[in-house]
């Protein structure tokens, strides 16, 4: 069991490394922050957490496998979560070209919905993104042998998603308090307009990896 977690610090630094390389679930995060405020963007974070959960939970018992081997399943997840990046996306070049926006007020109540708008956008596009349940199942494997206990697996699992819900967070609390410029009208829509553009691109790279 000791041999276990003999790679357990490298694989620490490995997904705070991961967690810091700008993805859908930092576009999703800014977008809601901006949109909802301290609340709505942190509630992404905890959607987004929540997915990797799953997926994790996926990857230690075997699902996952499951799941990248039927290729019809696997693709049509896949194109799911390409049609709500997209989604998103158009949503952001909408409020950038409407222009007009609630001042954000720290409390999660500016147009465009809450906590609950939060929860579930975080939840969907990351968990329609199955390269995340291949990332576990390719990355795992390298620090854990073949026969590791479920529990072991799940450790490590959790311990990516914690790490992540950590930067998250992190990421929500510098926009809270970067506000007073960010609630400047030329400012967010700008934001907007580069939020949307990030989405719609991560949204094609997921279109075009077939792998």
């Amino acid at each position: 069991m000791s041999g276990a977690w003999s790679g357990y610090g490298t694989f620490v630094l490995l997904a705070v490394v991961l967690v810091l390389v700008p993805g859908p679930d930092f576009a999703v995060v800014v977008r809601n922050t901006l949109a909802g405020g301290r609340r709505r963007g942190a509630w992404s974070a905890v959607g987004i957490t929540a997915s990797n959960v799953v997926q994790g939970t996926a990857a230690a018992t075997g699902l996952a496998a499951v799941v990248v081997r039927v290729e019809p399943l696997f693709q049509a997840i896949r194109w799911i979560g390409v049609g709500y990046l997209a989604y998103l996306a158009v949503q952001a070049f909408v409020s950038a070209v409407r222009g007009r926006y609630a001042d954000l007020d720290g409390g999660g109540t500016a147009a465009g919905g809450g906590a609950s708008a939060g929860l579930r956008q975080g939840f969907l596009s990351n968990v329609t993104n199955p390269k995340v349940l291949a990332f576990y199942l390719a990355v795992l494997p390298q620090f854990l042998g073949p026969g590791t206990a479920v529990p072991v697996l799940m450790a490590y699992a959790l311990t990516h998603a914690a790490v992540g819900l950590v930067w998250l967070l992190g990421l929500v609390t510098v926009l809270h308090r970067a506000r007073r410029l960010l609630a400047r009208r030329p400012v967010r829509r700008a934001l907007d307009a580069f939020t949307g553009c990030a989405l719609l691109a991560f949204g094609a790279r997921l279109a075009a990896d077939r792998g």
